[in-house]
């Protein structure tokens, strides 16, 4: 791992146990990075890396990869996804988006649906919000109980060392931004058509609950960041900072999996291809 790598990560990471205040992790810093044409270049040379390195991880068969992007709306989940693994194969990727339950996965266990969506060994899993929502929009609207809320953060710890036991190396990563960029891009999907899709009224009643949500983020942060699945706040404000941290960190979790091409049992000077 080289000394930027290292670097970012320590800035980024969320020790066990820590104390978290989102308010005191800066959404708009730089400092990791050069210019903004140089990072955007550098980017797109770690998502090639990525996609040789995942090339490996397929080809291997034995180990996944979970990469978990959290955030408010606007934050980025989608263009962290184009951008990061823009240049990584679709055999060897799957990316999950997880909305509001379905009446099926409500009759299950709140982990059901996560459980079944989990990367099978080989591959890279990208979820687009997780398990956490349990702990987040259910906690901040009130629609499962205080005491219910409280006894999931240890299930989730338990269910992602069970994971990491079973092969799967995890990554989380939450997309912090600040209000003020969250309404210039809210008011970017208003005034542009082309945009309108991507606009939902309700991310103006969440608006109302924002502090509500910092506070259910730092206590997610401070109960879930453990060694086994380590969180890593990333400042979001700027796309091509948010890109360049993540990209850093995903290409050194793979290069320290260091998944290997199998070897084969014949010599390839033993065939002839007519």
């Amino acid at each position: 791992m080289t000394e930027l790598e290292r670097s970012i990560i320590a800035k980024v990471r969320v020790a066990p146990g820590e104390r978290v205040r989102l308010t005191e992790r800066d959404t708009r810093d730089s400092s990791l990075f050069g210019g903004e044409k140089d990072t955007k270049a550098a980017t797109a040379a770690l998502a090639k890396d990525i996609d040789a390195l995942q090339d490996r991880l397929y080809a291997e068969g034995s180990r996944a990869l979970l990469v978990i992007l959290q955030g408010t709306d606007t934050s980025g989940k989608d263009g962290t996804i184009r951008t990061v693994f823009n240049a990584t194969g679709p055999l060897g990727v799957t990316v999950t988006p997880f909305g509001v339950p379905t009446r099926t996965e409500l009759a299950h266990d709140y982990l059901w649906r996560v459980h079944a969506a989990c990367p099978r060994r080989g591959t890279i899993g990208i979820f687009n919000r997780s398990h956490y929502e349990s702990v987040l929009v259910e906690k901040v609207r009130n629609l499962s109980p205080p005491d219910i809320v409280e006894q999931r953060y240890d299930q989730i710890n338990a269910f992602e060392k069970h994971l990491v036991e079973n092969g799967t190396t995890i990554l989380k990563f939450m997309l912090h931004i600040s209000k003020d960029e969250q309404k210039e891009r809210l008011q970017e999907r208003l005034d542009d058509p082309q945009k309108h899709w991507k606009f939902n009224p309700g991310d103006l009643e969440d608006r109302i609950y924002w502090d509500a949500y910092q506070d259910a983020y730092e206590t997610m942060l401070e109960r879930c960041s453990t060694h086994h699945a380590p969180w890593h706040v990333i400042p979001a404000d700027r796309k091509w900072v948010r890109n360049a941290a993540i990209a850093t960190i995903v290409k050194a979790t793979l290069e320290d999996m260091n998944p290997q091409y199998p070897k084969v049992q014949w010599q390839p000077d033993e065939f002839t291809i007519s």
